[in-house]
């Protein structure tokens, strides 16, 4: 598939999570095979007020390319100005959030709100062509609610509006993250429109991959909580779509030190103070069904130092040898 001029390798991309996907990640998600990346979403408003927590999220580095820069807002007028902005960093496309659950998002217009309105959501969306020489791209989800389902009437608008790529989150807004994904509004949009259309929701593993592109014909999958704690799944997916393989997870010692690596890199970005801190949740994921996670997860909650979160990978590596 291909992002305007861009040809893309691999079979799966990192969707954006805001509290997640912050540079660290997305570098160690790129080193593990995703096909690009999405930054955490970033206020339009922050952005054209020069708010520095909105600067510091936008900000990529060469490690991670090509990588995406996500905007949020409900202005079409502000929205072309964070557009400008966002492509200063040299990002490869610009992705507009039309599906954020967040009620302190879709609670002032933005987000999964723009589902009520896709006549906004298209001016939004050519406003932000218009203002930019990178494509632009949209994420959205199947509707507002199940009532409300009416992801292909806005995908043809935002098509219309100059969108070069849309993604599909199969879920409404008011089932946040709860299932079922609907595969079949995914499917309906891929056949109603020209651009390509990417399928996202619930993918974990090889077998949710293939089922997504097998079911619904989209052209490209993104994956979001399926890679937390599991970054190599980008190369599993790979590998399978490449060349058939079916690789196994790494070692409990490979996993462990990749979640070092990955913490060493978030500390390196932030700061230990905020880094250490942000670790125990990313160091709850890695250690997920692991053999003693539970008392695990204790000593985690109080992780203050790197050595601290080496001895806890040197007892988690100990305790899955005595299985």
């Amino acid at each position: 598939m291909n992002i305007g001029n861009l040809k893309l390798n691999g079979y799966a991309a990192l969707a954006p999570m805001a509290g997640v996907t912050d540079r660290a990640f997305r570098e160690i998600c790129i080193n593990y095979g995703a096909s690009y990346t999405v930054s955490e979403m970033v206020s339009s408003k922050g952005l054209t007020m020069k708010d520095r927590k909105s600067d510091f999220l936008m900000t990529i580095g060469e490690k991670e390319m090509p990588a995406l820069v996500q905007i949020f807002g409900c202005e079409p007028a502000t929205m072309a100005e964070a557009a400008k902005k966002a492509e200063q960093t040299g990002c490869v496309a610009i992705d507009i959030n039309m599906g954020c659950p967040a009620p302190k998002v879709a609670g002032h217009g933005g987000g999964s709100a723009l589902m009520k309105d896709p006549q906004l959501a298209a001016e939004i969306t050519n406003a932000c062509v218009n203002a930019v020489k990178v494509p632009i791209t949209c994420k959205i989800r199947s509707g507002w609610d199940e009532d409300n389902i009416n992801a292909v009437e806005m995908a043809k608008l935002l098509e219309k509006a100059g969108a070069s790529v849309l993604t599909i989150h199969g879920r409404t807004r008011k089932q946040m993250y709860a299932p079922p994904v609907n595969y079949d509004i995914i499917k309906e949009v891929k056949n109603a429109l020209t651009i390509p259309v990417i399928g996202n929701g619930d993918i974990t593993d090889i077998e949710s991959a293939k089922y997504m592109y097998d079911y619904t014909g989209c052209d490209f999958i993104m994956i979001g909580r399926g890679a937390l704690g599991s970054p190599w799944l980008f190369e599993q997916i790979n590998a399978y779509f490449e060349k058939g393989e079916i690789l196994p997870d790494p070692a409990i010692e490979e996993k462990m030190q990749i979640m070092i690596n990955h913490i060493e890199k978030l500390c390196e970005y932030k700061g230990d103070y905020v880094g250490m801190r942000e670790a125990r949740k990313h160091a709850g994921w890695y250690i997920k069904g692991m053999r003693g996670a539970a008392s695990f997860r204790r000593e985690i909650g109080t992780l203050e130092t790197m050595d601290q979160l080496k001895a806890l990978a040197d007892k988690v590596i100990e305790s899955a040898k005595e299985e």
